[in-house]
């Protein structure tokens, strides 16, 4: 490769002149560009290569010649190889910062309109704040029966020491789980011959009610001693007074595929009724194995607080909410206006919706299963309605252009898009900006100390301002 101004395994001294989307590090030698992970703006540091291409190269730090005043010690021990946060050497107001940059920076590159986005909305306490934990069983290096995380791009498990994101009872959790699987002398899942009995442990939290699902994921149907097993979980966390959180349900989830997946298709209820609940806003959510919950719930209501004050709502509008997941944002809504229509692709998904609007009493509200580019025509002819207000909230992969055709024909006054992935965000709002004007765009810090944004966006039909 010729006219490559840095060869693979020499050092470089560096200056970093910017963050990239995943908090990288940004160099230049020589117009050449080189992505530095754990390098913050700023600093000059003496760097390894360890990867070149033609168009740019990867460095890894040797040694920090001129500190940034942004950087900070990690408090964490397994933080340098554990792929769970990449931003805990940098102080969290700073992380908030770089956060708006991101979708400043797509909104320039791509947008007629080049709003100034808000400041990103952080955590006041931006810790132990995941309700979902997934941690695989494996083998260490020593032979010994283990749980913890995926090490970053590998599947090598890190050993959990104290992890600060996760809610702190799951950790508990996985402690005695692994326990009983080493007493017990219970095989764990080898993902190379696909042996092995236990394969992962789900737990989830609801954080306002403190109810505690444990799933076990089980690369077969039973083992011998099921009942010991759960007296051993609901006597270490049930029966302690001081525990807040009590574990309402343990299931057994069947997966004996080769596979990625954590979930299999089959749940087996070993203790309680299969499901927890928790509360966002003033609204109870009824929370399966299989469904999707929003992780951090602080901040969702924070999410969806700022959603329905951007839209202004009133008693007359009809919403129509795509990717409506289990309900949450459309349930929301529901008090403030007259109708609300949701459409989701996944069947347990509307049945939890439409078992969540009925928990609630929320009478105002209808949900369908489909694709959303298949099913919107055929439910506007059915229901003869003229949606004024609409809701998008779609996988990372955002829109697809159906969609965006279907939204820019229905020509609603206002469009609410919340979205994991500002890029497909901006790139599908720079689709409908010829009708639409955007109002505002708020960016929520739903994962901190991780490179993820959630972000809420208004948009207005220009001719209905």
């Amino acid at each position: 490769m010729e006219n490559i101004p840095v060869e693979k395994n020499k050092e470089y001294i560096v200056d970093i002149i910017d963050n990239g989307f995943e908090g990288e590090g940004i160099a230049k030698i020589d117009g050449y560009t080189i992505f530095i992970n754990g390098a913050i703006k700023g600093e000059k540091c003496k760097t390894l290569i360890v990867k070149v291409t033609k168009s740019h190269g990867y460095g890894k730090i040797i040694e920090i010649i001129e500190k940034s005043n942004d950087r900070v010690e990690a408090d964490c021990a397994t933080y340098k190889r554990c792929g769970g946060c990449n931003l805990r050497h940098i102080k969290y107001n700073k992380t908030l910062e770089m956060k708006r940059d991101v979708v400043q920076n797509l909104v320039n590159k791509t947008l007629k309109n080049k709003i100034t986005v808000n400041n990103t909305i952080g955590m006041d306490k931006p810790y132990y704040y995941r309700n979902k934990a997934q941690y695989p069983f494996g083998i260490n290096k020593n032979g010994e029966k283990v749980f913890g995380i995926f090490a970053q791009r590998t599947h090598e498990i890190i050993e959990i020491q104290e992890c600060k994101i996760q809610n702190p009872i799951s950790e508990k959790i996985a402690r005695e789980v692994i326990s009983f699987i080493r007493k017990n002398n219970i095989s764990v899942y080898n993902e190379e011959t696909g042996e092995g009995l236990f394969r992962h442990l789900i737990v989830k939290v609801g954080i306002k009610t403190n109810e505690v699902m444990c799933v076990i994921v089980l690369n077969g149907e039973k083992f011998e001693k099921e009942q010991e097993f759960v007296k051993v979980l609901l006597d270490k966390f049930n029966k302690d007074d001081k525990n807040e959180f009590k574990i309402k349900t343990i299931v057994k989830n069947i997966n004996t595929k080769n596979t990625n997946v954590i979930l299999g298709d089959k749940n087996i209820v070993l203790y309680g009724d299969g499901y927890i609940n928790d509360k966002l806003g003033n609204y109870t959510f009824k929370i399966s194995p299989m469904s999707f919950y929003q992780t951090n719930p602080v901040q969702t209501e924070v999410l969806y607080n700022k959603a329905i004050e951007a839209a202004k709502l009133k008693k007359s509008d009809v919403v129509l909410d795509l990717y409506c997941g289990i309900g949450t944002i459309g349930i929301y809504a529901s008090s403030f206006v007259d109708k609300v229509y949701g459409i989701e692709i996944v069947e347990q998904a509307i049945e939890d919706a439409k078992e969540n609007a009925r928990i609630n009493n929320i009478e105002n509200i209808k949900f369908r299963c489909g694709a959303v580019e298949a099913i919107l025509e055929d439910l506007i002819k059915e229901e003869n309605i003229a949606p004024n207000i609409v809701f998008v909230d779609p996988p990372r992969r955002g829109l697809d252009k159906n969609t965006v055709d279907n939204i820019l024909k229905l020509k609603p006054e206002k469009v609410i898009y919340i979205s994991c992935n500002p890029a497909t965000m901006v790139r599908d709002i720079n689709m409908m900006e010829a009708k639409y004007e955007v109002k505002e765009i708020q960016p929520v810090d739903m994962f901190p100390y991780t490179s993820h944004v959630e972000v809420c966006a208004l948009l207005e039909l220009k001719s209905y301002q």
